[in-house]
């Protein structure tokens, strides 16, 4: 009788251990609900778009004969028109103002795009207008004529720390909607955009960012835009766990000159500067090791009517301080031409402060380079920013682009080259080098990094 019972209890302690056990987290722990980091991206995603271009890029034939008139006028060979290849690439974008249709992307994102479409997460997709665009921040402004929509609230992205944490948002590969999460790995980066002459103060992070996240957001985790997702660090296209982001700071004050003038009028102090390292300190008998050397004052700028001399150390702008060359070219290139600055120097071991009323950077002047020399097809030039701490101080006419295969390319010219001479004429500026730029064949005296060369165009 007592058989039967035990039987029962050894057959249902069989079945128990017969069946998988499945391990659930509890809801809570300790009364408090487990961390999600759900809520906050239910809130924000809805702010990020998708990007999607469309464009064409001018193709040239494989043969580099085909394009010197002389060969075809030789082998009377027709004239050829240029021919064109449609591109298509994508990004993502923020709404930074519902109420206005604003998005905030990357410039590259839509450089070169004759049509714009931005496609919200409830698959609604409208026909973006560009309102203005800045390549030396990578900063682009968008608008869509839309309604309900969801928009991230900026944060104060000068008091992100090391450490914080971070969540990007974007849409990688073209997948839609993707999160990913990390920390802030670094402040303050410099030397990693493309461009030789960009404004960079990138926010370093772990969270991955891939191909298509340009433009999208990072956010910290009160949901508010700390940075504008721009460019990785990566050897074969994929994330490495270095990624960068356009501080929501840089990107506000971008933003804020594109809606009023459509461009950025930056802010001219007229200095060339030098990053005050240990040993520059030690050559110019100065104790600082801190701020921004000034060693030229440009004749006729606001730094020689606010009386700054050469030899003076700017520490600060406006109360914020300044640690070296680039933060103060960042600084100061970030404020509006006609704004008046706060400058604290010290001279002769001395602090004084300053006034200056910024003047105004001139618009770069771009210019084909076939209007100068066949040889030099594919390229575009533009007159070097001398207040660039990356060239100090140097004049001289600045290689924008390159365009692979084409004439340029193929005699050695670089995007990044700096022409400083011509025809054995020294050239500081464009009018300069098409004023010398004469003649079947071209020597070119050209700067590249620490080295200097000569480049025969024929």
């Amino acid at each position: 009788m007592i058989a039967r019972p035990i039987a029962a209890l050894a057959a249902a302690l069989a079945f128990a251990v017969a069946t998988p056990l499945h391990a659930q987290l509890p809801a809570t722990v300790d009364g408090a609900p487990m961390p999600s980091l759900a809520p906050m991206v239910k809130l924000t995603a809805p702010a990020v778009v998708n990007i999607a271009t469309r464009g064409s890029v001018e193709v040239r034939g494989s043969n580099p004969f085909m394009d010197d008139p002389f060969f075809r006028r030789f082998f009377d060979m027709p004239e050829q028109g240029p021919q064109r290849r449609q591109t298509q690439s994508a990004g993502s974008g923020v709404i930074v103002n519902a109420a206005e249709g604003l998005v905030l992307t990357n410039a590259h994102v839509i450089d070169g795009a004759e049509e714009i479409r931005v496609t919200l997460q409830d698959d609604r997709s409208f026909n973006a207008e560009v309102v203005g665009t800045d390549r030396a921040s990578d900063v682009a402004l968008l608008r869509i004529p839309a309604e309900r929509l969801v928009e991230l609230k900026m944060a104060d992205s000068s008091a992100a720390e090391v450490g914080d944490f971070v969540v990007a948002i974007g849409n990688p590969f073209g997948l839609g909607h993707t999160v990913t999460s990390g920390i802030i790995s670094a402040l303050g980066r410099s030397g990693i955009a493309p461009t030789p002459d960009g404004y960079e103060d990138f926010i370093q992070t772990d969270a991955s960012i891939n191909p298509g996240n340009s433009g999208g957001a990072l956010v910290n985790l009160r949901g508010e835009l700390v940075g504008v997702n721009s460019a990785i660090l990566s050897r074969g296209g994929g994330n490495i766990g270095i990624g960068f982001a356009i501080p929501s700071n840089m990107a506000n004050s971008v933003m804020a000159q594109l809606l009023e003038f459509g461009e950025v009028r930056r802010g001219l102090l007229g200095v060339t500067i030098l990053t005050l390292s240990p040993d520059i300190a030690e050559a110019y008998g100065v104790k600082e090791t801190q701020g921004a050397l000034v060693s030229q004052v440009m004749s006729d700028s606001a730094a020689e009517r606010a009386g700054v001399k050469t030899g003076d150390i700017i520490r600060s702008v406006d109360g914020k301080q300044i640690s070296n060359a680039n933060e103060l070219r960042n600084t100061i290139g970030l404020k509006r031409s006609g704004d008046t600055v706060d400058l604290e120097i010290i001279r002769d071991g001395k602090k004084r402060k300053i006034k200056a009323q910024l003047g105004e950077q001139a618009t770069p002047v771009q210019v084909a380079a076939q209007e100068i020399h066949q040889g030099l097809a594919g390229a575009e030039f533009e007159t070097l920013d001398a207040s660039s701490p990356r060239y100090e101080g140097e004049a001289g006419v600045l290689v924008t682009t390159v365009a692979p295969g084409s004439p340029a390319a193929q005699r050695g010219l670089r995007p990044g080259d700096v022409i400083v001479g011509v025809n054995r004429q020294k050239v500081t500026n464009l009018r300069e080098f098409q004023q010398h730029a004469q003649g079947q064949s071209l020597l070119l005296n050209i700067r590249r990094g620490n080295a200097t060369l000569l480049l025969p165009i024929r």
